[in-house]
């Protein structure tokens, strides 16, 4: 293996030969030089791994010979030693982008850790997470075979995405595989648990989950009656738990996270069905009957969504909350630029209600769009999208509006959305709703092992199209191809992001509660 090659700049360099004869033990090569401008000519003709700068050298100081060579090769890990503690020079250095800052007198393990941390600091993490999880891969499965609460599944689910989102950091194909085995093996076991007790969770007396008719009522209202504050109620379609956690970091520099609570999504996991329960505070079933001007069913002509605000002031009147309030629906670039300078505006509100688009379009265009599919080809590379469009979106502006103004920040979503990689054949009459993760209409044939089938609807507070209609839903990563034209369908939606189904990322969503910094 190479050297690492070291450079090393300090006008009394002829006192650190104890130091550079313990590196050299080590296996380093290091090159001396005692100023700045002949230092610059050396790091501009040979390539080195790493630099050690002296700040306080007569002639060229430690932090002009640092600028110059960040002008010439950025890349390069550079490493600040000085005597003096004084925080202007140290602000001067970090603002300049160094690696690392030793004050004198150093000692070699100091010089050791240093190196170590900028340079292999990539390969000790990743045999630290490596062995951490094949540590807690026995522990998981263990836990995984005893899981049978709601609560479980939640805790089971949010240390499966932390062990992805460590893993995913280091390059180990072969760790990366087996924790996608535990998370399809996970969604296995969790399907036949929602298979057991989805329908108790609608007895009036069951111990069941926060879902998306019971969201607002129990914790979105108890934080607007409290009238410390304004309250901006974010609602982002299509947000997984694991998406939240990759953009997490850039709302936390506004806000102070209060409390997190992963809620449960109703089936079907879709948009129709799951958003405008949580506007309405009620069951689908319930929408149809009390709101037969509002709700759609799936084979109905026309946009399933169009009356959140509506179902939103009906909610807040039935629960006798008169306050002043405003909803946004947020489907375009134009009219999140609009909100962000229209938002002062708002500050006399108590509430705010803003429901953002992007996710869904940016999982529905990976089906349609060959460059997102480029783009966002697994669970990693769609992470990465969702992060870099949070960070240059109106949201985020939104956000930080909000936090001038004072206003406390509720985040969720309505559900959440899964690669789908297999097909199971089904058939069914021409009415058949057109989903692949669930499908509603009469004369269903299908797979039984593949699907979570409600044969009679109201029971999990869904309305039915006709008498005989039920609903199947897929489970795993399934999706509901049909017989007809097979392998045209089959090729391609493989390996699309889906929801509507029974998975893990569809149904433990994330929501939570923020007080501004």
């Amino acid at each position: 293996m190479d050297k690492i090659k070291i450079l090393w700049v300090d006008d009394e360099i002829d006192y650190l030969k104890p130091h550079i004869l313990f590196l050299e033990k080590k296996n380093y090569s290091v090159t001396t030089c005692n100023n700045g401008r002949d230092a610059i000519d050396i790091f501009e003709n040979e390539n080195f791994d790493i630099v050690f700068l002296d700040e306080n050298m007569p002639g060229m100081s430690g932090l002009e010979t640092l600028s110059e060579m960040k002008e010439k090769k950025s890349a390069i890990p550079m490493i600040m030693i000085t005597k003096s503690e004084e925080e202007y020079i140290m602000e001067e250095a970090i603002g300049s982008k160094i690696a690392d800052y030793l004050i004198k007198p150093v000692n070699p393990n100091q010089i050791l850790l240093s190196l170590k941390k900028n340079l292999d600091h990539s390969r000790l993490i990743s045999q630290k997470t490596t062995l951490d999880y094949q540590k807690e891969f026995r522990k998981i499965s263990m836990e995984m075979a005893m899981v049978n609460s709601y609560e479980d599944w939640v805790e089971l689910y949010k240390k499966l995405i932390f062990w992805e989102l460590n893993l995913e950091n280091i390059n180990d194909h072969g760790m990366i595989e087996i924790l996608e085995s535990q998370k399809a093996e996970a969604n296995s076991q969790f399907g036949k648990f929602i298979e057991r007790n989805y329908e108790d969770w609608f007895l009036p007396k069951a111990d069941k989950p926060v879902q998306s008719h019971t969201l607002f009522r129990e914790l979105v209202v108890p934080e607007i009656v409290k009238k410390d504050k304004p309250i901006l109620f974010v609602v982002i379609d299509n947000l997984r738990y694991d998406q939240w956690k990759v953009f997490e970091s850039e709302v936390s520099n506004y806000y102070k996270l209060e409390k997190e609570v992963p809620y449960y999504s109703i089936l079907p996991t879709a948009t129709q069905y799951a958003r405008n329960a949580i506007f309405s505070g009620l069951t689908p079933l319930e929408m149809e009957k009390q709101f037969p001007q509002y709700w759609k069913n799936d084979p109905e002509e026309g946009g399933k969504n169009l009356y959140e605000a509506e179902f939103l002031s009906a909610q807040l009147k039935r629960l006798g909350l008169n306050i002043k309030e405003d909803y946004f629906k947020i489907t375009n670039l134009a009219s999140g630029k609009k909100l962000v300078e229209n938002f002062k505006g708002l500050k006399e509100n108590d509430l705010v209600t803003v429901v953002y688009n992007f996710v869904d379009m940016l999982s529905h265009a990976k089906t349609e769009m060959d460059v997102v599919k480029e783009l966002a080809s697994d669970d990693k590379a769609y992470r990465s999208l969702t992060l870099s469009w949070f960070k240059n979106s109106p949201l985020l502006e939104i956000i930080q509006q909000a936090q001038k103004l004072g206003f406390k920040l509720i985040l969720t979503t309505d559900h959440g959305t899964i690669n789908v990689k297999n097909p199971s054949k089904v058939v069914g009459d021409k009415n058949t709703s057109l989903n692949l993760r669930y499908k509603t209409g009469r004369s269903l044939t299908y797979e039984y092992k593949d699907v979570y089938a409600a044969k009679d609807p109201k029971k999990i507070g869904l309305p039915s199209i006709n008498m005989s209609s039920s609903y199947i839903f897929a489970k795993n990563d399934l999706f509901l191809a049909y017989v007809n034209n097979y392998n045209h369908y089959v090729s391609y939606y493989k390996n699309t992001y889906q929801h509507g189904g029974i998975s893990l990322e569809e149904m433990i969503i994330p929501f939570l509660i923020f007080n501004p910094k």
